[in-house]
């Protein structure tokens, strides 16, 4: 369903849209990744947290899938931009993080809900912080899953990565996007936990099918690069944290979980090993089992 929040349209799923017998049940705000759509979270998580009693609430962000489209900021420098990163400087973007977790806590507003349990993933999982920030009494937990606090010094994406994901698709076509896509989610995915290229292959092709807007995902990435300030705020924190993060991720490293659970006050880090930067069956399963605990946590 399309709602309207912060001045922009936003794509939802919501488990009481589908059977309103969740409208009272605690609800699971999932804030997806750079460039992905609500359609990335992986159907067992879902069904999982639903099976648990959970209501899980889903959104593309702005920028992605079928949500609005800031086509008015035209087509961001990337290379520009991390190159005043690189040298200390803060590039202006078209929109920050905190626009985005204002999109976000809009969502909740749209269905009603006063206070979720907040999950993001990569990007998200940024997203996820500044929401608790913004808005901490709204917050029952925070989960950050393969993201970072964005602090200087922190190491950045392997070179096999970097080169993936700044190598430009070979057409326009769905074949060639697809293509593309699947090289850069290789380079990416978890060693210990391969995904079988057919089953890989289609999932990217449901969400070329759905959406496809480049553009959006380089519009994050801006947003993304200029959040730095975002650091320095992470102490503030005092929702229930729980860092999860792969021990092989090539493009967050590692590192940048330990950095954000140590940031943060009484966080505790999951470390899964063999899991890159990506959502694969078996760490799923883990990744549930320890949101549901976390949930369940007294405090």
């Amino acid at each position: 369903m399309k709602i309207r929040a912060n001045g922009i349209n936003i794509e939802v799923e919501d488990s009481a849209q589908r059977d309103p017998a969740f409208a009272g049940k605690p609800a699971v705000l999932l804030i997806m990744g750079l460039g992905l759509q609500l359609i990335a979270w992986p159907a067992d998580l879902v069904q999982g947290l639903e099976a648990a009693g959970y209501r899980v609430i889903r959104f593309d962000n702005r920028d992605v899938g079928l949500s609005s489209r800031i086509e008015e900021a035209g087509k961001p420098n990337i290379f520009w931009a991390s190159l005043q990163h690189k040298f200390g400087f803060t590039p202006a973007a078209p929109y920050s993080l905190s626009d985005m977790a204002a999109d976000a806590l809009g969502v909740l507003d749209a269905v009603g809900v006063q206070k979720a349990h907040v999950v993001g993933m990569s990007m998200g999982g940024m997203i996820a912080q500044r929401v608790t920030l913004a808005a901490p009494e709204r917050v029952l937990s925070l989960t950050s899953i393969m993201s970072s606090s964005s602090a200087k010094g922190l190491p950045g994406p392997a070179p096999e990565v970097l080169r993936a994901m700044l190598r430009r698709p070979s057409g326009t076509s769905k074949a060639e996007m697809v293509e593309h896509s699947l090289r850069l989610f290789q380079a990416i995915g978890s060693p210990a936990f391969p995904t079988p290229e057919d089953d890989l292959r289609a999932r990217i092709a449901r969400g070329v099918d759905r959406a496809m807007y480049p553009v959006g995902t380089l519009r994050q990435m801006l947003a993304v690069v200029a959040d730095g300030a975002r650091t320095a705020l992470l102490p503030r924190i005092t929702a229930p944290t729980l860092v999860i993060h792969g021990t092989a991720d090539p493009l967050i490293p590692f590192a940048c979980g330990e950095d954000t659970a140590r940031r943060i006050p009484g966080a505790t880090l999951l470390p899964i090993e063999g899991m890159g930067h990506d959502l694969p069956t078996e760490p799923v399963r883990r990744i549930l089992t320890a949101l549901l605990a976390h949930f369940d946590r007294k405090h």
